[in-house]
C-alpha cells in the first residue's frame, strides 16, 4: 500500500513538473521573432562578409562562444582519453603479472 501512494505521489510530481517546463512553449515550427533576428538578417553579410547568416551568427557575433564550447569538448575529450588509456595499462599490468 505504501509503495503505491509513493509511486502515485511521484506520477502526479512528475506529470505536473512535465506540465509547467512545456506549457508555455512556443509551437514546434512557430518560433517567436525578435529583434535581433531583424538586426542579424540585415546586417549580418556587410559585418561579417558571411553569405551564410547561420556561419556569422555562430563564427562571428558569437566567436568566444564558441571557442569555449570547442574547448570544453576538447578538455572532455581529451580526459576521457587519459582515463581509458590508464585503464588499458592497469589491464596489461593485470595479464602481466598473471
Amino acid at each position: 500500500m505504501r509503495n503505491l501512494l509513493i509511486t502515485a505521489i511521484l506520477v502526479v510530481l512528475s506529470s505536473t513538473f512535465v506540465y509547467v517546463t512545456t506549457s508555455g512553449q512556443l509551437q514546434f515550427g512557430k518560433p517567436a521573432q525578435t529583434r535581433m533576428d531583424d538586426y542579424f538578417l540585415r546586417h549580418g553579410q556587410e559585418q561579417t562578409g558571411a553569405n551564410n547568416i547561420v556561419t556569422a551568427v555562430v563564427f562571428d557575433f558569437r566567436g568566444f562562444d564558441t571557442l569555449g564550447e570547442a574547448t570544453v569538448l576538447f578538455v572532455v575529450v581529451l580526459g576521457v582519453g587519459m582515463l581509458f588509456r590508464k585503464l588499458m595499462a592497469e589491464e596489461e599490468e593485470e595479464e602481466q603479472a598473471a
